[in-house]
C-alpha cells in the first residue's frame, strides 16, 4: 500500500541506507530521537546524513551512471546470436509472459508480512512450508491456497485483501499486480519511444498512466518529487532534467536500493531479447528515476538475465551474463555470487531457502540485494525445471510476487509457452488485468506478440 510516511520515519530509514552505502552512522539514531517531531530539527539530521561520505576503507565501488557503470564491469557477451524461426521466437515471448504472470500469481498471497518478514519467531519462508502444509497442499505443486489451518494454529494470515483472485481456489486470470503493471508500462515505453527514451519519459509515463496509489516506497516517494519538479514546467523537458531527476530519486527517499526497479524491466527485455547489453541499458535508463547503486544494478542484471533467457538455456551462464552487465566490485554482484555458492552446494529446496534466509536477511525483506540473490538461487536450484524454479523463489520469502514473477519470466523466455506445465499455465486463461487502460483486461497472448512486435522493429 502506497503512504506517505512521517518525516522522521522516513529520515530513520535514511540513517540504515546510508550505512548500507558504507557511511558512518554513529550517533545519528539518538540525534533523531532528541530532534522531536519539530520539522527544522529533524531535516538538519537528514542534510547531514546526506552529506556524509563513505568510510575510507569501504571495499566496493558503486556508480550510478552508465559511463562509470560500463566501466567497472566484467567481460560479458553484450550481444547473442540465435537461430530461431518466427514461430518459435514467438512461443519464447508468450513464455516469458506466462511465466513471469504465473510466478507472480503464486507469490502474490504471500505478499503479507507472516511470509515477507517472518512471525512467531520464524523466518518467512517456514511460515510459508506451514502455510501449504496446513491446507494440505505441500510441497508446493500449485497456486497459494487461501485457506489453511496454519491461520488459526499459528497466527498467520495472506494478503486477502489484494490477491483472493490469485488463490488457488479461485484462480481464472493474472489479476492486476505493480509487477504486471510495470510490465505493460515497459511495453508501452518502446511502442511509443522507441529505444530513445529517457528517465524523465520514465516520469511522464507514469504520470499520465499510473495513480499514486499504484505506486510504492522508492516509486512513490520519485512520483511525488516529480509532481513537485513538473509542476512550473511546460512542454518538453528542460535542459536540466537529467539534475532534476538526480534530486528527484534522492530527496527523502531512503529506499533507493529497495527493489522496485527490478521488477520494472522485463518489458524492456523482452524488446532487447537476446542483446543483455541494450536490455541493462535500457534498466537503467528507467532504474535511474527512481533508483541509484544497487538499486540500478539489481534491475540491469535482471534485465540482462532476461534478454539472454532468449537464447541461453544453462541457467548458471543466464546469471552470467546478468553479472556481467553490473559492477563487479559492487554490494550485489558479492551477493549474488555468494548466493550461487550456497545453491551449487545445496540440494535440498527447504535446507537452500534456509541457508539464503540465514545469509541475507540483514536487508529489509524489499531491499534489491536480498531478492535478487533468493532469485539466482532458485534459477540455481531449478536447473532449468520451471515450477521447481518459482516454487523455490517463492518459498524463499521477502517479496515472494517480484520473485516468482521474474525467475518465471526468465525460465519462461527460455523454456517457451509450450514447455511450460498446464498446472501453471491453464489457470489463468490467457487473461491478465494490469489496472493500466487498454490491458485491463486484455489477453497475455496479445501482450506477447506487442513485445515481439517490438523487438523485430529494433533488431
Amino acid at each position: 500500500m502506497a503512504e506517505w510516511l512521517g518525516l522522521r520515519e522516513i529520515v530513520r530509514d535514511e540513517i540504515q541506507q546510508r550505512g548500507e552505502e558504507g557511511c558512518d552512522t554513529a550517533g545519528f539514531t539518538e540525534r533523531l530521537g532528541a530532534a522531536g517531531t519539530d520539522e527544522a530539527p529533524i531535516m538538519e539530521v537528514y542534510h547531514e546524513l546526506m552529506a556524509l561520505e563513505p568510510r575510507a576503507d569501504f571495499k566496493y565501488i558503486e556508480p550510478s551512471d552508465l559511463e562509470s557503470i560500463h566501466a567497472e564491469r566484467p567481460e560479458g557477451p553484450r550481444k547473442m546470436t540465435a537461430n530461431l524461426d518466427e514461430a518459435e521466437w514467438q512461443n519464447k515471448f508468450y513464455g516469458a509472459w506466462l511465466g513471469r504472470s504465473a510466478g507472480c500469481a503464486l507469490g502474490k498471497p504471500l505478499e503479507a508480512h507472516d511470509f515477507m518478514q517472518g512471525s512467531g519467531g520464524r523466518p518467512g519462508w517456514h511460515n510459508i512450508k506451514l502455510w501449504f502444509e496446513g491446507a494440505g497442499q505441500w510441497p508446493i505443486r500449485h497456486f497459494t491456497p487461501g485457506e489453511s489451518t496454519a491461520e488459526a494454529q499459528y497466527d498467520m494470515k495472506i494478503a486477502r485483501w489484494s490477491s483472493l483472485a490469485s488463490c488457488r481456489e479461485n484462480i481464472r486470470f493474472m489479476e492486476t499486480d505493480d509487477d504486471i503493471r510495470y510490465t505493460v508500462l515497459g511495453l508501452l515505453m518502446l511502442e511509443e519511444r522507441g529505444l530513445g527514451f529517457n528517465s524523465w519519459d520514465v516520469g511522464k509515463l507514469w504520470h499520465r498512466r499510473l495513480s499514486f496509489g499504484q505506486v510504492f516506497t522508492a516509486e512513490a516517494q520519485a512520483y511525488l518529487n516529480f509532481a513537485r519538479t513538473t509542476s512550473h514546467i511546460s512542454g518538453d523537458r528542460p535542459d536540466n532534467w537529467e539534475e532534476l531527476v538526480h534530486w528527484g530519486r534522492s530527496y527523502l527517499n531512503p529506499y533507493r536500493e529497495w527493489i522496485g526497479a527490478q521488477i520494472r524491466v522485463d518489458g524492456y527485455a523482452y524488446g532487447a531479447a537476446g542483446r543483455p547489453e541494450l536490455a541493462a541499458e535500457l534498466a537503467w535508463r528507467d532504474a535511474s528515476f527512481s533508483h541509484v547503486k544497487n538499486g540500478i544494478y539489481g534491475a540491469m542484471f535482471c534485465s540482462a538475465m532476461i534478454a539472454a533467457a532468449f537464447v541461453e538455456s544453462d541457467v548458471k551462464r543466464i546469471i552470467e551474463i546478468g553479472l556481467s552487465e553490473i559492477p563487479q566490485r559492487s554490494r550485489l554482484a558479492e551477493d549474488i555470487a555468494l548466493a550461487v555458492r550456497i545453491a551449487e552446494n545445496t540440494t535440498d529446496q527447504l535446507e537452500l531457502v534456509e541457508k539464503i534466509w540465514d545469509a541475507f536477511k540483514h536487508y529489509h525483506c524489499v531491499h534489491t540485494n536480498n531478492n535478487a540473490a533468493l532469485c539466482a538461487a532458485a534459477l540455481i536450484h531449478s536447473g532449468g525445471d520451471f515450477e521447481k524454479g518459482i516454487t523455490t523463489a517463492v518459498l524463499g520469502g521477502w517479496d515472494t510476487d517480484c520473485n516468482g514473477a521474474t525467475v518465471g519470466s526468465i525460465l519462461g523466455a527460455s523454456l517457451g509457452a509450450a514447455a511450460l506445465p498446464d498446472a501453471w499455465i491453464k489457470p489463468l486463461n490467457d487473461t491478465l488485468y494490469a489496472d493500466v487502460s487498454g490491458f485491463h483486461p486484455i489477453s497475455i497472448s496479445e501482450c506477447a506478440r506487442r513485445s515481439y512486435n517490438v523487438f523485430r522493429k529494433h533488431q
